[in-house]
């Protein structure tokens, strides 16, 4: 019998859980050496004791980068076919975190058939649900009400729930005085602050942090502490708001840790390039190595439909300087709700940039998947390179919709392939482009 609410409870105990013996083998990592990184916070693994289906994934120092793909319906949205659909998609291309966004109506149908199904971490902001669960205008929302929300999440079997505990008196204070260009962006950030300022109360989660903490203790459920004042523009960034943000998060995550609840801190945003690396050191420091979880950051404001491209340049610059865990940002950001391509889109520039920062850090075993491409690159093996291909289908329809005359070569070089022809001359054999057939 277990005698461990949570993770950490059973890492400090010296206890290895069966989720950590999974997560030590993905990772090619010892198992005790696993454990004291859960023990100490360095490493979550979000696992919630009524996900049946999980297949447990560590995020944190030593492993590998993961990646979130964040789906739901809206109001003007309501397809809970294309949101599974989605969901799907997001297990097929290896993401290992979905979180479940829908804001409109009795959302918890849908969530409990996602949590039946998905071997992935599911992820929620009760917030978001608060008022189409609770059908009250938001004023009228109590503390209690809030915390009956967690707690239905919970029971449901979400794995981690965004909470904005660090926004409060003192943190609106700051913003306040800041005169951002873009204000407050984050939507559950927006509505505690509109309520905070309607009611005249103290941030429930942050007054009754305590409560909280009792609720996803209870479940073993992963605290992602959200960042209510996350640049929303690159003029935003490293301001006095985000700052003091920040240091809020770090004294709650000392106050979950202290009552064995893993933790997760998120993080920006949009920022310039130059600001990321100092902002990864940053929030180690201040929020004591717990994992960070970052959305982009997003390194130019000019792009719609294309920021998925400039949240993966941000991802790769963030993981490699310490990040943990990204957000998956799609070309549809800032325009509309995704579609399905723009999900696959999201989820494979996301991808391209985890795997370069585990490059980088050197993860274990992180270059063999190219080194293997290289191989089969050198071989010009088209099969096998199509195999290693993060998106399989593509590389053969790009390779194919334009066929060479000869197999041994792609369209673009032809018989003057590079690897072909030097492979021929190392082989002892004759090049002549004219004579060849």
């Amino acid at each position: 019998m277990k005698n461990y609410s949570t993770q950490m409870e059973a890492a400090k105990a010296g206890i290895i859980t069966p989720e950590m013996k999974t997560v030590a083998k993905k990772e090619y990592i010892e198992e005790e050496k696993l454990r004291q990184l859960v023990a100490k916070g360095c490493v979550a693994i979000p696992c919630n004791v009524n996900h049946k289906a999980l297949c447990a994934e560590g995020i944190g120092q030593g492993l590998r980068t993961k990646i979130n793909v964040n789906l739901g319906i809206s109001g003007d949205c309501k397809n809970y076919d294309l949101e599974m659909q989605k969901a799907m998609l997001a297990t097929e291309f290896g993401a290992e975190s979905i979180m479940d966004l829908s804001n409109y109506g009795k959302t918890h149908a849908f969530r409990k058939e996602l949590i039946a199904k998905s071997t992935a971490m599911i992820g929620t902001v009760p917030m978001y649900d608060a008022i189409g669960y609770l059908e009250k205008d938001l004023m009228k929302i109590t503390a209690k009400d809030f915390l009956s929300v967690i707690r239905a999440h919970a029971e449901e079997g979400v794995d981690f729930m965004t909470i904005h505990a660090g926004i409060n008196r003192r943190t609106t204070e700051a913003f306040l005085r800041e005169k951002r260009r873009m204000n407050i962006v984050s939507r559950g950030g927006s509505l505690l602050f509109a309520w905070m300022q309607m009611t005249g109360n103290e941030n429930p989660f942050y007054e009754y942090y305590d409560e909280v903490l009792e609720i996803l203790h209870e479940y073993d459920v992963t605290i992602s502490l959200g960042d209510a004042l996350r640049p929303g523009c690159i003029d935003d960034s490293t301001d006095a708001g985000q700052i003091c943000e920040l240091i809020e998060l770090g004294n709650l995550t000392k106050r979950a840790w202290d009552k064995n609840v893993q933790v997760m801190v998120e993080g920006p945003g949009h920022m310039a390039m130059n600001e990321i690396e100092s902002n990864m050191q940053l929030q180690k420091r201040l929020c004591h190595n717990a994992p960070f979880y970052v959305l982009g950051p997003i390194v130019t404001d000019i792009a719609p439909g294309y920021d998925h491209i400039t949240s993966a340049i941000g991802g790769a610059i963030a993981a490699a300087n310490g990040a943990d865990f990204l957000c998956y940002v799609t070309p549809a950001e800032h325009l509309r709700l995704p579609d399905l391509n723009d999900v696959k889109e999201g989820i494979i520039a996301c991808k391209i940039a985890a795997h370069a920062a585990d490059i980088a850090k050197q993860i274990p075993h992180a270059r063999e998947r190219d080194n293997a491409m290289s191989s089969a690159r050198h071989k010009i093996d088209w099969e096998a390179m199509f195999d290693l291909s993060l998106d399989k289908d593509k590389a053969k329809k790009y390779f194919e919709s334009t066929p060479p005359s000869d197999r041994h070569t792609c369209s673009m070089c032809g018989k003057m392939c590079a690897v072909r022809t030097t492979n021929r001359i190392l082989d002892g054999e004759h090049v002549s482009f004219h004579t060849e057939a």
